[in-house]
């Protein structure tokens, strides 16, 4: 009666285990995850901001050809003889009594607010309209490296997605190895009673059954986990199931990635970079060229009160500034400038030799994995019909009960690995189209 008891237990767990809840989650198709991504994602909110910032360096460089508009307040008490003509003139209250000798040698002590409003605008600015053009390269470049991040985060999104689904198939793959070792272990306690088999099969079966379980309660705990990390990619505090869909990746030639891969945002990065970077070396070597400019003051004058105007006056003027030498700042500014030029070009052919690379083994990649599904495909027909005919054998008494058990081990092998096959190729087709830069585009979400 207990072993009755036991065996009914076996086959009660792979129901208890499944139904394990699945509170908390969500559901998202792929296109939905991706775009949830690329929302939430908090590395790309932050390389957002980075964008913004220097967007803001725009700005701030641009900033140098405008006008500079100042207004200060200055309040100036002295008995100093100079000081004193100076100030009753610009107060307009200056009288034949100040040209005696006493008051131009031991003046009274005067106070003097002085509201100053002046602008200054430079016309000819060589070097800061070149630092300008710098920026914005700089710019562009800042927002080809956020593409690029989204490319990644969608790809990461697809990698957590298709791990997702590997674990929910493993779960259905553990769970039809249980019931293949239920069956198993009905048919030896079958031949046991009929006294045409052995308990030692029967205890083999058992512990194959509880072997099975236990790989159950890894498969769910690693899909809850693979759901968990999705929502974390995703920017979500919930776990994440996905759809049975297929991934939609459309499979082109390989020039067609060859010629994509020329365009790659992180590409388009480095060559913004590198044309800004040539822009400072001119930057740095206008510095040798004058500055030329406007600019002009209105200027109060009171003795009693803060932007009084007993007197008033203005002036406006012209300029050329030319900084002859300033130490050998200016070359070895330009030095650095050609020095990082450089740098920038030598990874930029870096980088293109490096997705050329990438791009070919990648497409490698689909080869090989389209090749591996079909052979895990025949493997899992063998094991199928190997496990079939042992499983006859065993009931007529032909092989060990052992043998059965090896067979059901390369089917359930055989089953985990045309799964694993499958989602390889789907994954294999999604890094050749994030090595070649178009997965937003082959995913039909490109911003």
């Amino acid at each position: 009666m207990i072993k009755y008891l036991f065996y009914s237990f076996l086959l009660v767990i792979p129901f208890a285990l499944k139904s394990i809840g699945s509170e908390g989650e969500i559901k998202l198709s792929l296109e939905e995850a991706i775009r949830v991504a690329l929302k939430n994602n908090h590395e790309v909110k932050a390389l957002m901001n980075s964008v913004l910032a220097e967007g803001s360096d725009v700005g701030i460089s641009r900033s140098s050809l405008l006008p500079k508009i100042n207004m200060e307040e200055r309040f100036v008490r002295t008995n100093n003889p100079t000081d004193v003509f100076s100030i009753k003139l610009n107060q307009q209250r200056f009288s034949m009594s100040d040209f005696e000798i006493p008051n131009l040698n031991n003046p009274d002590p005067i106070s003097d607010f002085q509201t100053t409003f002046s602008v200054e605008q430079p016309i000819v600015a060589i070097k800061e309209i070149l630092t300008i053009k710098s920026s914005n390269k700089e710019f562009q470049a800042a927002g080809e490296d956020l593409n690029r991040k989204k490319e990644a985060v969608a790809f990461g999104v697809i990698q957590s997605y298709i791990t997702v689904r590997i674990a929910k198939e493993f779960v259905d793959v553990a769970e039809k190895a249980i019931d293949d070792a239920n069956e198993n272990l009905r048919i030896a306690d079958s031949r046991y009673k009929k006294g045409l088999g052995l308990f030692s099969d029967t205890l083999r079966a058992s512990t194959s059954v509880t072997e099975a379980e236990q790989q159950l309660v890894s498969a769910i705990k690693d899909l809850k986990v693979a759901k968990r990390a999705l929502g974390v990619i995703l920017g979500m505090t919930e776990s994440v199931d996905v759809d049975e869909q297929p991934i939609d990746i459309p499979l082109a030639d390989i020039e067609y990635y060859k010629e994509k891969s020329l365009s790659r945002k992180d590409i388009r990065s480095l060559e913004s970079r590198y044309e800004g970077a040539r822009l400072m070396v001119r930057s740095y070597e206008s510095g040798y060229i004058p500055t030329v400019g406007v600019g002009g003051t209105y200027q109060l004058n009171d003795q009693n009160a803060p932007f009084g105007a007993e007197g008033d006056s203005w002036f406006v003027m012209a300029y050329l500034r030319w900084e002859i030498f300033n130490g050998g700042k200016r070359e070895y500014e330009r030095a650095k400038a050609k020095h990082k030029a450089a740098e920038v070009k030598e990874q930029l052919d870096g980088l293109k030799n490096a997705v050329s690379f990438q791009v070919f083994e990648s497409h490698l990649g689909v080869e090989e994995a389209q090749k591996n599904v079909e052979l895990a495909e025949s493997s899992l027909k063998t094991s199928e019909e190997g496990t079939r005919l042992v499983k006859l054998r065993y009931k007529n008494s032909l092989s060990p009960f052992v043998d059965l058990l090896n067979a059901q081990v390369n089917l359930d092998r055989s089953r985990a690995n045309l799964v694993a096959k499958k989602n390889e190729y789907e994954l294999a087709i999604a890094t050749l189209s994030f090595e070649s830069g178009t997965i937003l585009k082959d995913l039909g979400i490109e911003d």
